[in-house]
């Protein structure tokens, strides 16, 4: 991410980092020549410095890195089930897909971020890149 970063958002993208770490987040950083690469997130530091599983002994911070998340709306119906499964969430009182009202259980932040949904936006603030069928490092 080349340029200014506000605070609050670089607040609200290390909580997200930090909490997607133990999950396999990959981002993608810059490497050299205005090159970028996609790489998973294996550390962050206090001070927002970043290791990320590559060849070489790398470290970047916030300012360089976005992860790669799925939308809400992305969720499939079978997600959904999953998801109203770990909320504890009767499926028969109003099978509704999630919206940004919600208020999730910690299982359901964990089961979030363990499916790499972004449930804070930060697609919608460049904070991170939405994942698609032609762009999911996680399929490999």
């Amino acid at each position: 991410m080349n340029g200014y970063m506000t605070q609050e958002n670089k607040v609200l993208l290390h909580k997200e980092l930090c909490a997607r770490l133990p999950h396999g987040v990959i981002v993608n950083a810059p490497l050299w020549d205005d090159k970028r690469c996609d790489a998973k997130l294996t550390g962050i530091a206090d001070d927002g410095s970043l290791t990320l599983d590559l060849p070489a002994d790398c470290c970047f911070n916030l300012n360089d890195v976005k992860p790669y998340l799925r939308p809400m709306s992305s969720m499939t119906d079978e997600e959904v089930k999953e998801f109203y499964d770990v909320e504890c969430i009767d499926a028969k009182v109003g099978y509704i897909k999630p919206t940004w009202n919600w208020h999730f259980t910690i299982n359901g932040i964990d089961w979030l971020n363990a499916h790499h949904f972004d449930y804070r936006r930060l697609i919608e603030r460049g904070l991170a890149i939405e994942v698609t069928e032609e762009n999911n490092p996680y399929k490999k």
